[in-house]
């Protein structure tokens, strides 16, 4: 009889004991499952700020493709045969800066 309750206790201690470790282990994954979510968001939030940014920077690219490709129609520099010379003429160049 006392053997058996000895049993006992030790199979409540055990179960007790398996109880808590079970607990620590659910809780162990849903931080990591919310750290993970966390993780998540700020990827994505970060992914979109980034899209933002390629689209901004592709209209700027556009935006200054059209500008160069209409300066490159008045560009006296590109106009001149003597355009190969190593050093262009001051005042061709002073006429392709912007005012």
């Amino acid at each position: 009889v006392l053997q058996s309750h000895e049993e006992d206790d030790r199979k409540v201690r055990r179960r007790e004991k398996n109880r808590v470790a079970a607990q620590r282990s659910r809780k162990k994954q849903t931080q990591k499952a919310d750290k993970l979510h966390e993780e998540y968001e700020s990827l994505e939030q970060e992914n979109t700020s980034l899209k933002r940014e390629i689209e901004k920077l592709s209209d700027e690219m556009k935006h200054l493709s059209e500008v160069l490709k209409d300066h490159e129609k008045i560009c006296p520099l590109l106009h001149c045969t003597m355009n190969f010379v190593t050093i262009p003429r001051p005042d061709a160049l002073t006429s392709c800066l912007p005012r």
